[in-house]
């Protein structure tokens, strides 16, 4: 019987699912987490054969411990997984000490996760990136940026997510930057690229070879999202287009991906840009070696009427997968920010979309900067019918213009303000 060992299986909150195929599986699940055991889900703790419980996460020797515990125990360990990104390096590590092969290793973390060493294998495989230049000094920068234009991006090198990413559009801003930044953190500029992100999302088996392919959109940029407290809004694809498959399968060779689901992003430029492509064209952006956020894998299933974290739990078992994949439709991800004055209330997108909705969650404190406050996920066979859910689910009221009376009345008890006003 095989042994896994899963680092984290109680977050994000449906990774139990993966623990739950992987039982299913014959496998003996050993979890590995911070949460006490009796605040975990029913269903994580019928899914696992046991449970270590760590202070922190964050405390390396303390995860060794639990790993050697259940080598001691059970024997073997046969692959070692968080499928999380923030866990990315320390699963590396983990793997590394522990003579785990079946996953990257200390060697293969600077191409996976610093976005200046992915560049050179986008280039191998032929998928033109952004220019780019590592952060060092005031007058480097601003000569990258005479080379480029504003605006660019900058963004730590090794980063989880759109977090601590900023655009700057001046040298004004970049001055402001380079005080505040963080100078531990290596940062990475960027030439700004006009486009919408697009993925290739998949379970890559152990020959390279991929055992299940989707693909989402998010038309709005992450960094925006989470810089500007903005809604969030991406979907899952009908169906993949053929360009998208093809850079994501010759980004996987490049890469040496291997039993992995994994989630790479790309650009499709949405204006003809120098140096990049046309419009419509694709461009790298950076690849994830974990599945998408959030609830993503869940959106996959009610796309394509198919389990991944199944197809996912049968390449760790079996290096294969029989699990059907059915009908196909569009998933779409509707992410409310509390406090915003939306048109439609909770029961009323409730009413309207009760037949085409088929998770409605609040979101942990933790992702909501990137996934909103109060989430919506349901399916559409047409992207029209979509649009629509969009439509409702996010139509804020626009604030009404103040009355004659009301402006004479701030007038009289501020004047000063009052003259400013127009400018407005």
């Amino acid at each position: 019987m095989k042994n896994v060992v899963f680092i984290s299986p109680n977050f994000p909150t449906n990774y139990w699912k993966f623990c739950h195929e992987l039982k299913n599986n014959g496998i003996n699940v050993l979890g590995v987490g911070d949460q006490p055991y009796d605040e975990l889900s029913w269903e994580l703790k019928n899914s696992l054969t046991e449970y270590y419980k760590v202070d922190t996460l964050k405390n390396y020797d303390a995860v060794y411990r639990a790993v050697a515990f259940f080598i001691h125990k059970y024997g073997r360990i046969s692959w070692l997984e968080s499928n999380n990104e923030y866990w990315l390096e320390q699963d590396a590590h983990l793997r590394t000490d522990f003579h785990i092969t079946s996953g990257f290793q200390v060697e293969d973390i600077p191409r996976i996760k610093y976005k200046s060493r992915m560049k050179e294998f986008y280039a191998r495989a032929g998928i033109p990136a952004a220019r780019w230049h590592l952060v060092d000094d005031l007058k480097s920068c601003r000569a990258f940026i005479r080379e480029v234009g504003y605006p660019v991006v900058v963004k730590p090198d090794n980063g989880v997510g759109a977090s601590d990413t900023h655009k700057l559009s001046s040298d004004a801003e970049l001055r402001t930057f380079l005080k505040q930044r963080s100078p531990q953190v290596p940062y990475i500029m960027e030439e700004f690229v006009h486009a919408e992100v697009n993925s290739y999302d998949a379970i890559i088996g152990a020959d390279g070879e991929p055992l299940f392919e989707t693909g989402n959109i998010t038309p709005m940029s992450i960094m925006d999202i989470v810089n500007q407290e903005d809604n969030s809004i991406y979907y899952i694809l009908k169906d993949l287009p053929e360009d998208t498959r093809a850079a994501g399968r010759a980004a996987v060779k490049s890469f040496g991906v291997r039993n992995r689901f994994i989630h790479f992003e790309f650009f499709r430029l949405t204006q003809d840009q120098k140096g990049l492509g046309r419009q419509g064209e694709i461009v790298a952006l950076e690849v994830n070696m974990r599945p998408c956020g959030g609830f993503t894998p869940d959106m996959i299933n009610f796309a394509h009427s198919t389990n991944v974290y199944k197809i996912w739990a049968d390449m760790v078992a079996f290096g294969r997968t029989e699990a059907p994949v059915g009908e196909h439709r569009f998933c779409a991800y509707s992410g409310r920010r509390d406090g915003k004055p939306f048109v439609y209330s909770h029961k009323e997108i409730m009413d309207k979309y009760a037949p085409q909705m088929r998770m409605v969650e609040r979101i942990p404190d933790a992702l909501a900067g990137a996934m909103g406050n109060q989430m919506y996920m349901a399916v559409f066979p047409t992207e029209g019918e979509m649009d629509h859910f969009y439509h409702d689910t996010l139509l804020c009221r626009k604030s009404e213009p103040p009355k004659p009376e009301q402006l004479q009345a701030a007038a009289q008890a501020q004047p000063e303000a009052a003259q400013a006003a127009p400018a407005g």
